[in-house]
């Protein structure tokens, strides 16, 4: 499955969360490094609804980008 992630920074550092995949979030000093912990939190997320016996939520957001005028 391939769900959207938003990073976004935060002060300091980033954060990032999963539209589909409601708590799942991950926090990191960079954008590489907030993109790793949310791959892992994913996937820890992922494998605690199949542990649970839970349906996996189909990936529904996506991500578009709008540009304006400045």
């Amino acid at each position: 499955m391939r769900y959207a992630v938003v990073i976004e920074r935060a002060g300091g550092n980033f954060s990032a969360y999963v539209p589909d995949l409601p708590g799942c979030v991950a926090t990191g000093k960079t954008a590489e490094e907030v993109e790793l912990e949310i791959r892992e939190a994913i996937e820890f997320h992922v494998a605690g609804l199949r542990a649970d016996g839970l349906a996996l939520p189909e990936p529904s957001s996506r991500v578009e980008y709008v540009e304006v005028a400045a």
